[in-house]
């Protein structure tokens, strides 16, 4: 890639990561082919964030909406992240990459809650990249979980309602400690962010690709990162 200024690249980029039953369809092959090609996209992804030394990589893994879909195929996907977590679990380690859950993981099954606590614990202590998952996610879900937590303290009487601001909000959500995502790249050819990130995402660049998930690869990545250097961000200021 042509070097990007250091003070271009972005510090957080969020992926949706739509289209993989798309391709799977448009090559008349099973709907959990499409995942587990994606599941080859994530890790390439991730390598090509280490290269880069971006420093989060936040993506939508599965949704609190997804639970919608059939049973066969949420039963699939679940099966799939076991065995994937549990396979990079190692690597991950080595490479210095640091794993957090996003979402109400205390609702999904348990030998799931298992490996991502495992997972969160082997790694806490890595710096390389802080590499998000969402999880049985969903952005308002995310925003009525802080809210609780806010009010649980109001009512403890440890807070004082007058003192709720940004910050504290910011510090009850999923992503406290992280900055915002600079960039969101979604694949798929869909221009919506779907309940991602609605809190984080105020003042971050969009970048819309027509081509589906399995198909992302370093090139793309690359391309999504030139276009989110080329822009000017004034954060609502005057040009």
């Amino acid at each position: 890639m042509t070097p990007v200024p250091p003070e271009k690249m972005p510090r957080h980029i969020a992926i949706v990561m739509d289209g993989n039953r798309r391709w799977a369809k448009a090559r008349f092959l099973p709907k959990i082919e499409g995942h587990r090609r994606g599941v080859k996209a994530v890790r390439r992804t991730v390598e090509a964030c280490l290269d880069l030394r971006v420093p989060t990589l936040t993506l939508y893994t599965f949704s609190s909406e997804n639970w919608n879909r059939p049973e066969e195929e949420v039963s699939s996907l679940m099966n799939l992240l076991a065995i994937h977590l549990r396979k990079e679990m190692d690597e991950l380690v080595e490479e210095g990459v640091r794993f957090r859950a996003l979402g109400r993981i205390q609702e999904l099954p348990g030998n799931i809650q298992s490996l991502v606590r495992e997972l969160e614990e082997k790694t806490r202590n890595n710096t390389r990249l802080d590499f998000n998952i969402a999880l049985n996610y969903g952005g308002r879900i995310e925003l009525v979980d802080a809210a609780r937590a806010l009010a649980r303290e109001v009512a403890a009487g440890t807070l004082d309602p007058e003192e709720i601001d940004e910050v504290r909000l910011s510090a009850r959500l999923t992503t406290a400690g992280q900055v915002d995502p600079d960039l969101l790249i979604r694949t798929g050819g869909e221009q919506r962010i779907s309940n991602f990130l609605l809190w984080q995402m105020a003042y971050t660049e969009m970048v819309f690709l027509p081509i589906f998930w399995p198909e992302f690869d370093t090139a793309h990545l690359e391309q999504a990162i030139r276009e989110y250097a080329g822009r000017d961000r004034r954060f609502g200021a005057a040009r």
